[in-house]
């Protein structure tokens, strides 16, 4: 098939990539706003595992163009790929008004784009009744974008006809051989299905995180309930796991774009909102918890941070909960010394060169010299089994606030360490040299 691309978020690049890779014509207009010139050094493409090298591949064997403008190749192709963020609604509907549109004999849109439910009709309607449009939601899980795509566990097909639904099949049919993985159903149906997805997950985190507070205070390992409650086959384990809030850009804005859909259709959801309020306070637990440790002496204290990307296998930082957590230590004359092996770059960017941040992306345990306290906030496996001895001679406070829960609370105390988790905490004992905090 000949498809047009258009867009530069992660399911645009990945969606060009990956149909060039099994032998489609593709071609691939980026966003004005991130061209290619921009994108191909963005760190977060790049970070991707297979994406750059396949984009990089592809571009060589000739099986994907870059154009720079729909014209010729837009006019020429079967299948338009929309992957663009809500706030490019308005190119996309300039886009289809293009002349080159008007030369298509017969063109399926596909919108990947993550828009207001009923967008993608609103998009056929402008097409003018000749072509049709499918609504195709992105799925993709960001550090995993080619795997999740060229082995899907399922695609959300919107499509109220026949033809589009074929027209998809013949399209993602090398992504399908495994087992069945095209979930059919009409257009507006899917578009909210991908939103009550993540409204979903981010409810049981935010549940998980409000049980993991009560458990603090009951004097409760949370780590007990959670496998109490995971046993229970009617809940299962999956997103049972407490911490120091979720981020990101396609997660948060869905949440977001869910609680946009329940305003406009008059129906205010007391229940998301309050998965959004208790998220954002999760983001300050680690400075509450730094807090109550030092009984709110923190002037002169410098902190060690491992992890700013807002999950692991990503470069990026949209809404992760470090931002919210440099602003209470900030705030509280606080230095900070981080360590992050993908997401620096886009840190600084964010926050700028400041005399209180130090950072670094080689040697995590250089980010600890000098500290008191060490704070996890991203689980990268190269944190997950550190030199404890070594941390416990960096480390002036002998405290480890643990935001992801990864690691042995016990174990860590044995080391001479004070351990601080989300609903999980032990001390040294004072065998170990260590006077017991009350």
């Amino acid at each position: 098939m000949r498809v047009f691309v258009y867009g530069s978020e992660l399911g645009a690049a990945t969606a060009a990539a990956a149909l060039a890779w099994v032998g489609h014509h593709v071609s691939w207009l980026p966003h004005a706003s991130q061209p290619w010139s921009l994108l191909q050094h963005a760190d977060w493409l790049r970070r991707e595992p297979q994406l750059f090298e396949q984009l990089e591949q592809s571009l060589a064997d000739g099986h994907l163009t870059l154009v720079d403008s729909p014209d010729d190749a837009l006019a020429y192709a079967d299948t338009l790929w929309l992957g663009l963020s809500p706030a490019q609604r308005e190119d996309a509907a300039a886009l289809l008004v293009h002349p080159a549109v008007e030369r298509c004999q017969a063109l399926v849109l596909i919108n990947n784009s993550t828009f207001p439910v009923g967008e993608t009709e609103r998009l056929e309607q402008r097409l003018g009744g000749r072509h049709l449009g499918v609504a195709l939601p992105d799925m993709l899980e960001e550090g995993r974008a080619w795997a999740t795509f060229t082995r899907p566990a399922r695609w959300l097909l919107g499509c109220d006809d026949d033809h589009g639904e074929r027209h998809v099949r013949e399209l993602l049919r090398a992504f399908n051989r495994r087992s069945e993985v095209f979930q059919r159903m009409p257009r507006r149906a899917a578009e909210l299905t991908k939103l009550a997805i993540n409204g979903m997950l981010a409810t049981r985190i935010s549940y998980m995180n409000e049980i993991a507070g009560l458990a603090d205070t009951l004097g409760v390992d949370v780590e007990d309930v959670r496998q109490g409650m995971g046993a229970d086959t009617r809940i299962g384990f999956e997103y049972l796991y407490p911490g120091c809030g979720f981020g990101g850009p396609n997660f948060s804005r869905d949440l977001m774009r869910l609680a946009d859909v329940q305003s406009s259709s008059g129906r205010e959801s007391a229940l998301l909102d309050r998965v959004m309020d208790i998220n954002e306070q999760k983001k300050e637990t680690l400075f509450r918890k730094l807090w109550a440790h030092f009984e709110g002496n923190l002037q002169g204290k410098t902190v060690a941070i491992w992890g700013a990307a807002f999950k692991p296998g990503t470069a990026r930082i949209d809404h992760a909960p470090v931002l919210t957590l440099l602003d209470a230590l900030w705030a509280q004359g606080i230095k900070v010394r981080l360590h992050d092996p993908a997401a620096v770059p886009a840190l600084v960017e964010a926050v700028g060169e400041r005399a209180d941040l130090a950072t670094f992306t080689q040697d995590p345990y250089r980010a600890c010299d000098g500290a008191d306290a060490l704070m996890l906030v991203t689980e990268w496996k190269t944190y997950w089994n550190p030199d404890w001895q070594r941390l416990a001679q960096a480390l002036s406070a002998k405290l480890v606030l643990d935001g992801r829960n990864i690691y042995d609370p016990g174990f860590v105390a044995s080391c001479g360490l004070y351990y601080r988790g989300i609903g999980r905490r032990a001390d040294p004992t004072p065998a170990q040299g260590i006077a017991k905090r009350p």
